[in-house]
């Protein structure tokens, strides 16, 4: 069988079959991570080919871009006192089980900080682009978005350091150099890209984006970094030139990512599984994962629940809701797990309880609320389960407020307003984009 055949087959056996899975309630991700394990035993190193490997690399990068575009600070400012409640929680919560680790396990503390942060950080890409078929309220859909990506902010911070402190000081100030001067150098590259290219050249800001996004990867993963740092950075430094280069971050443009990053996405988890060792298939992984998520598991949600009965006086069944909205953290683990073989050598059977871990904390939701769970930023666009909030790879975005959703209300708002009056006209307005939080149009719900 020629090489392009066996392309052409993976490509259709990734983007076709998991979809076809979906309405047995498997999602889409994990099939493709299986389908990966399975060509890993059945082909044994054959499987290792470069191609697939530079689609994957394109896959996280491309999602973690996107990521980078939909965060939305203001909505983040808006629930700051409660986000950052939370996110000393979290910390408190990675130290603890970090130690734990440590002490127990006698892993280094770099590869027990790294274990804790895959059990504890939640895949908001994930959890975004599922939130509009899980039957949460506004309320609800709001935190579950902040948390998740202030949780996943929080967790490149502690990657960053965590992975660079396991090298020679010369090293570190060099990769931290490398982090600033990318941190500074990108907004002068994109102004000067919007300033002497895009003119000459309509409609390739999306082509600009990208590469400006796979070589900021690049750059990471260099200094020793994961790639995904170096691209949610792009996005979120093109997001904050909006205003400047409105072009960049345009609907087109999120649209154009989008796309391109729901096709290569699934690349991304075959590649995994790929990666995933024999000895990692074995009893003792299997006890590790069930020990590990009997434990975590409930301990996270839990703590969601309690601090949302103590912060807003809600029921412990509003924030069981939130909670396990929050579970997955499979795009997390899976990155974590494999850094975590890769540099440290952990035990092959801890690194498949890892992966049995992200594959139940994954499937949670979608047992849970009875719906198919998928990663998916078309998913996010008219005409799917465009879910309240404007779900997408990671977004900051209140429910509501994305651009998308803001575009079509406004679209209906003018038709309403050019359509015959048939009954008394009520006062009409442009819908807001910028208002109190949920809690704060229902005070019944808060204990102050």
């Amino acid at each position: 069988m020629s090489q392009e055949l066996i392309y052409l087959l993976l490509i259709f056996g990734l983007l076709v079959i998991p979809r076809f899975l979906q309405q047995f309630k498997l999602p889409a991700p994990l099939t493709c991570l299986v389908f990966g394990i399975v060509a890993a035993l059945v082909l044994g190193k054959r499987v290792d080919d470069g191609v697939v490997a530079l689609l994957a690399s394109l896959g996280i990068s491309s999602l973690f871009l996107f990521a980078g575009l939909e965060v939305d600070l203001k909505a983040l400012r808006r629930g700051l006192w409660p986000l950052l409640t939370h996110l000393v929680v979290r910390v408190a919560f990675l130290v603890g089980v970090g130690w734990l680790v440590w002490r127990y396990a006698h892993l280094s503390w770099q590869a027990s900080a790294l274990l804790a942060l895959a059990l504890l950080t939640p895949s908001t890409g994930f959890i975004i682009d599922t939130l509009g078929r899980l039957g949460l309220d506004e309320k609800e859909q709001f935190w579950v978005t902040n948390k998740a990506i202030a949780g996943e902010l929080l967790a490149l911070v502690v990657l960053f350091v965590v992975l660079q402190s396991a090298s020679p000081p010369l090293q570190i100030a060099g990769s931290s150099l490398a982090l600033i001067a990318m941190l500074v150098g990108l907004p002068l590259l994109f102004v000067a890209l919007g300033r002497w290219v895009l003119p000459h050249s309509p409609g390739a800001e999306f082509s600009l984006l990208v590469m400006v996004g796979v070589i900021a990867a690049y750059v990471t993963h260099l200094i020793g970094v994961h790639d995904l740092v170096g691209a949610f950075i792009t996005g979120l430094v093109a997001r904050l030139l909006r205003q400047r280069m409105p072009t960049l971050a345009s609907h087109d443009n999120l649209h154009a990512v989008r796309l391109f990053a729901s096709f290569f996405v699934p690349f991304y988890f075959f590649y995994s599984g790929t990666k995933v060792p024999a000895g990692a298939l074995s009893f003792s992984a299997l006890g590790i994962g069930l020990a590990m998520t009997a434990v975590a598991l409930p301990l996270r949600v839990g703590v969601i629940c309690l601090q949302r009965k103590v912060m807003f006086g809600e029921s412990f069944r509003t924030g069981l809701r939130v909670g396990t909205a929050l579970a997955p953290t499979l795009i997390f683990t899976l990155v974590l797990a494999g850094l975590l073989r890769e540099r440290f050598a952990v035990p092959d059977a801890l690194f498949g309880g890892l992966l049995l871990y992200a594959i139940l904390t994954t499937m949670l939701p979608s047992l849970v609320f009875r719906t198919p769970f998928d990663v998916d930023p078309v998913e996010n666009e008219p005409g799917h389960y465009a879910p309240a909030a404007g779900g997408a790879a990671a977004t900051l975005m209140a429910p509501g407020t994305s651009e998308l959703h803001v575009h079509r209300v406004s679209a209906a708002f003018v038709a309403a307003s050019d359509a015959p009056i048939t009954t008394a006209p009520a006062a009409a307005s442009p819908p807001q984009t910028d208002g109190p939080l949920p809690e704060d149009r229902d005070h019944t719900d808060r204990t102050a």
